[in-house]
């Protein structure tokens, strides 16, 4: 396959980027003409990019979850401190999960293109989460020993109440990320 050029891949990131935003606040049936013009572009233009509804949606996932997963050693070379590059992963991982729910629906359909998705996520992002605790924890910022897996499952489930208005999966994630810290 063709590598696609610069422009065309950072307008095809831009159309994400709006899909995502738009399937957070208005779900994933949302008309294609509201994420064009999200974007500032004609409907044509998604799909041209993206002949059906479920090749976009599993564009936009997949995007999440490239961003995601070079974020972490991204952070881990521009925080003053491990800790402090683990806490902004969860917080763009808070991001990503939250727009990941209003995705639900379809991703637990019987749709069949979307069920490698989630091996996906885990095959991306817990190596990343390692790598993060692994480095907090030989920094002697956090208790060593933690699971990836467990604790991206744990702040996941803390950012499914997301929708109540008095509910902050942020700081919720902050205190779970916190206690992690070794004790003084």
């Amino acid at each position: 396959m063709k590598e696609k050029r610069a422009d065309a891949r950072r307008n095809e990131s831009v159309l994400l980027n709006a899909a995502a935003a738009v399937f957070v606040r208005s779900g994933v049936e949302a008309p294609i003409r509201e994420i064009a013009t999200e974007a500032g572009v004609g409907t044509a233009t998604i799909y041209r990019h993206f002949p059906t509804r479920a090749d976009l949606i599993v564009a936009v996932y997949r995007h999440q979850v490239e961003a995601l997963a070079e974020s972490g050693p991204a952070l881990l070379g521009s925080a003053a401190t491990p800790f402090e590059a683990l806490q902004r992963w969860f917080d763009e991982f808070v991001d990503f999960v939250v727009t990941k729910l209003g995705l639900a629906a379809v991703l637990q359909s019987d749709d069949p293109c979307y069920d490698p998705l989630h091996a996906y996520f885990l095959e991306r992002l817990e190596p990343v989460c390692t790598q993060l605790l692994a480095a907090a924890a030989a920094s002697g910022e956090i208790r060593a020993g933690q699971d990836a897996q467990e604790l991206m499952r744990g702040v996941g489930g803390l950012c499914a109440g997301h929708n109540h208005p008095r509910y902050d999966a942020r700081h919720l994630v902050r205190l779970l990320i916190g206690g992690l810290r070794q004790p003084a």
